[in-house]
């Protein structure tokens, strides 16, 4: 197995670091992205299911391991749709879990405040004063991020309980999650039934597909909240590992995080990861720049480079010691960078590990905050008879060299 890991990842002679516009091979716009039902996965690939408690409403909760060919091993609870381990290989064909979380199903339900791994919804990030217009009628949502909402409100998508379907695929290993939001739910209008299906590849990818239809218009801006560690989750921060986003302008905020409506370039300011930076050198520039205004950390969104729908590269992390790495691909038109702002707080995490500041950096793919608000952003409204469409995949590898 050691030298079939490093034969399928090992990449030599060659930085892939350096971000370029191109669509993801493949990728049919007009076509489901997931996998279906009437394929077979090869005889290495297996889906299983372990019972993972009760919520506080007797609610099952289980755990669905995912397995490759390769031996990559992926799992995801029914609750939340929580990715709660990714266990890849380091260009020596030692496998670490490189996701953060907890090890009992309870963490999850009462101290999950940084949503671990989470699918976040129904309107993902910020909407400005926990309200918005839609056809001439204004929605009050849930303020549960001083006056404005956030991520679905007090119970949004991330603590829920999925219907979960273990599912074959050509690709690989997969698991189909269901979800039926009801109209009013945190406030927002619609019966919203909403997929989510993850595909742990033969070609060494995690992908996502995040697909929903309502009855009634509504906003929608789903995200997956993974913090990544390529380390390893208990090996300390991130600042040492490299970040290259694929975007050459980002939203500004004000102090409380809602964007303004403009859009500004990232060249010349802490912000430009358009090359391979160290986390740490764009923390420091950060510190530099807005002195007494830094607040921690990254926590910005990305207006990235490329045409609409189609699925092309997102962000590429690059771990030098392990030589892990991972490209993230999406159909998205911006990416929120959050470096793990915890401040000094510390959260219990698995293995007895206890998570500090920048321990896992999240890569959130999205429409742009507070959309529903801001007329000039790409619009977030599903309307009956649409299809709301989100695409991820992380593609893994590993290198021998160092930068």
């Amino acid at each position: 197995m050691l030298k079939k890991l490093l034969t399928v990842f090992t990449v030599l002679g060659v930085s892939l670091l350096v971000v370029k516009a191109y669509s993801y091979k493949g990728f049919n716009s007009e076509q489901p992205y997931a996998t279906q039902n009437n394929a077979q996965t090869k005889a290495n690939n297996s889906v299983t299911k372990m019972e993972f408690g009760q919520t506080e409403e007797g609610q099952q909760v289980y755990l669905y391991t995912l397995t490759n060919s390769n031996g990559l091993i992926a799992k995801i609870s029914n609750y939340g749709a929580i990715l709660t381990e990714l266990h890849l290989p380091d260009n020596r064909g030692n496998l670490e879990d490189v996701v953060l979380g907890f090890d009992n199903p309870e963490d999850y339900f009462t101290a999950n405040n940084y949503y671990f791994g989470a699918v976040v919804g129904r309107v993902a990030n910020r909407i400005k004063d926990a309200q918005f217009t839609l056809d001439g009628q204004q929605y009050s949502l849930v303020a549960n991020a001083g006056s404005h909402h956030i991520h679905g409100g007090n119970r949004g998508f991330d603590k829920v309980v999925w219907q979960a379907e273990p599912i074959n695929s050509a690709d690989g290993a997969g698991l189909k999650l269901t979800y039926l939001s009801g109209d009013g739910e945190e406030g927002y209008p619609g019966n919203l039934a909403v997929t989510v299906i993850y595909t742990l590849t033969d070609n060494n990818e995690l992908k996502l597909e995040m697909t929903a239809t309502t009855d009634k218009s509504t906003p929608i801006n789903l995200v997956n909240h993974s913090y990544w560690n390529l380390a390893g989750h208990g090996t300390g921060n991130v600042l040492e590992q490299y970040l290259t986003i694929n975007a050459d302008s980002y939203t500004l905020t004000d102090e409380q995080l809602i964007p303004t409506g403009e859009i500004q370039s990232v060249k010349d300011t802490p912000y430009d990861f358009t090359q391979p930076q160290l986390i740490e050198e764009g923390i420091k520039q950060l510190k530099d720049t807005l002195k007494q205004d830094y607040r921690g950390g990254y926590d910005l969104n990305y207006v990235l480079n490329g045409e609409s729908d189609k699925l092309e590269l997102a962000a590429t992390v690059y771990e030098p010691q392990s030589g892990r790495q991972m490209e993230l691909y999406t159909n998205q038109p911006g990416m929120q960078f959050y470096s793990g702002n915890f401040g000094k707080g510390e959260i219990p995490g698995k293995g007895d590990v206890v998570y500090r500041t920048h321990q896992g950096l999240c890569l959130e793919t999205q429409y742009f905050p507070d959309s529903v608000n801001q007329p000039n952003f790409p619009s977030v409204i599903l309307r009956p008879g649409q299809t709301y469409r989100h695409i991820m995949v992380h593609k893994f590898s590993t290198k021998q060299a160092n930068l």
